[in-house]
């Protein structure tokens, strides 16, 4: 459970629902397809999760000093070569789901499938890791929040509309917060031991304002496509989440260390409200015209 990280899934989970009830919306939902996307989802995030324990031991980026949880690998709690077959196990496990997933949406799954996982494994692992040199915000912002959406929208509906990428921006921009509260959390292992996350790029300030703007940009989609009546007005049940998002920046602006742990889960707990009150503004009037 410590390997797998249990509180960062929100971040599989959120943009999974968001994708599935823009499916429901269009009246394009297919069951199977969307559990799958649901599960393939799931196994990604795990398998980053369980390859970034490994790797960064592997690297040594990871040291007694560790501000966040504790890594099974680093503490000895699992042998380097038990946590390594857990991750090849997730990923094969993650490469079936998405099997299925092909045979349902053809070359453009494959293509996108099979870079995720190149992405996930490159993430911390291989010899130019993206987490190391400041490509993991984008990582992540691109495959879990814009691919996650727009996939699973995508092997229900087998096209896309410009309604479904915008609604998939503000899932990018709340997971990736997710992220930059980790790093910041870790800049100062993470400088000493050379891995040069965006945060320690940026430095404390910069990343503070990253968390800001992503934050302000996530509820800065939906209202201006309410004004562009691209979306229902429902869409603005996003704001409920606003006294959440709050609390989350101020902690980010005045906490340091390993209190910022609250902040991880919370930015987590964020992206999952987030996503349920925006597929909730997406069904609503669905349903108010049956």
């Amino acid at each position: 459970m410590l390997a797998i990280r249990p509180k960062t899934l929100p971040a599989a989970v959120a943009p999974v629902v968001v994708g599935t009830a823009l499916a429901l919306a269009d009246k394009m939902f297919h069951l199977l397809p969307a559990m799958a996307a649901f599960i393939g989802a799931l196994l990604l995030q795990i398998g980053v999760n369980v390859a970034n324990d490994y790797f960064d031991y592997i690297k040594g980026v990871d040291t007694p000093d560790r501000l966040g949880p504790p890594r099974v690998t680093q503490s000895g709690m699992i042998s380097p070569g038990g946590v390594k077959a857990a991750m090849i196990i997730i990923f094969c496990l993650a490469l079936l789901d998405g099997l299925y997933l092909v045979l349902v949406g053809g070359w453009p799954i494959l293509a996108v499938g099979l870079a995720s996982i190149l992405s996930a494994l490159a993430y911390s692992g291989g010899p130019y890791p993206l987490a190391s040199h400041g490509l993991g915000d984008i990582f992540v912002f691109i495959f879990f929040g814009l691919v996650a959406v727009c996939g699973t929208y995508y092997v229900q509906a087998l096209e896309l509309t410009l309604t479904v990428f915008l609604m998939a921006l503000p899932m990018g921009f709340l997971i990736t917060a997710i992220l930059v509260v980790n790093n910041l959390r870790d800049i100062n292992t993470d400088r000493r031991t050379g891995k040069y996350t965006l945060a320690v790029i940026l430095g404390e300030k910069g990343s503070k304002i990253e968390y800001l703007l992503l934050i302000v940009s996530a509820y800065a989609v939906p209202l201006i496509c309410i004004f562009s009546q691209t979306v229902s007005a429902w869409v603005a049940l996003t704001l409920l989440s606003l006294p959440l998002a709050g609390g989350m920046t101020r902690m980010i602006f005045r906490e340091k260390g390993s209190v910022l742990n609250k902040a991880l889960a919370g930015s987590a707990k964020l992206a999952i409200i987030y996503g349920l009150l925006l597929s909730a503004g997406l069904l609503i009037p669905l349903y108010l015209t049956i």
